[in-house]
């Protein structure tokens, strides 16, 4: 009776329980993001902030997509050589170019999607395989990539230039002979200029924004 008063069994205090040593011991394992990461991480997420910032930026963005194309044919033209490099960069703006004409659906294998053009009021806005943003940033990335790979001679292969600038030139006339032949098929435009716009009725004012008020 005295050993159950005055002895104290041992609590359990200061012991670990088995949920946490089996936390601690998966902290332990985890180990730290490096550095490598974390500033690759940091990058793509700054470049992600920059590309959302120039969506609106139209004339600037096709302003230095041309002016980097211009300085990618002046060094080819100054050094006389990676013709390799610059045929499959005329391809793969080519493939972008048929992408950002086309419609998103097929008339010949989903059906008459497009409209006709035989109602006026009814206007459909074109929507596109590749949309605009996405032609500009990969073929920006393609032109700064081909940049880059003039400055190493390894990828400045022999070759006789003029068979591959007549083969291309074969290319761009038959792929957009064939793109016009299906836009006059299916009777659509892939330019927006001269559409039917609604103008001010699509603006809609900033919040906490006074109103308007139409004087009559």
């Amino acid at each position: 009776w005295l050993k159950r008063v005055f002895v104290r069994p041992l609590g359990t205090e200061g012991i670990p329980q088995r949920g946490e040593a089996m936390s601690s011991s998966v902290h332990e394992q985890i180990s730290p993001t490096p550095p490598v990461l974390k500033m690759y991480y940091k990058g793509r997420q700054r470049l992600q902030q920059f590309l959302d910032r120039a969506v609106v930026f139209h004339t600037a963005r096709w302003g230095a997509w041309f002016g980097f194309l211009a300085l990618y044919i002046l060094i080819v033209y100054i050094r006389e050589g990676f013709y390799i490099i610059s045929y499959g960069l005329g391809i793969y703006l080519l493939n972008l170019l048929i992408g950002f004409l086309s419609p998103q659906m097929d008339p010949d294998s989903d059906g008459p999607m497009l409209p006709t053009g035989d109602d006026p009021d009814d206007f459909r806005p074109f929507q596109r395989r590749l949309p605009e943003f996405q032609f500009w940033y990969q073929g920006l990335r393609a032109i700064l990539i081909a940049i880059c790979l003039t400055s190493c001679r390894m990828f400045d292969l022999p070759v006789f230039w003029p068979i591959l600038l007549a083969y291309f030139i074969l290319l761009l006339v038959m792929t957009m002979k064939n793109q016009i032949q299906h836009m006059m098929k299916h009777n659509y435009v892939p330019i927006n200029w001269g559409k039917k716009t609604y103008g001010d009725l699509t603006k809609m004012p900033a919040a906490g924004a006074p109103r308007r008020k139409d004087n009559k």
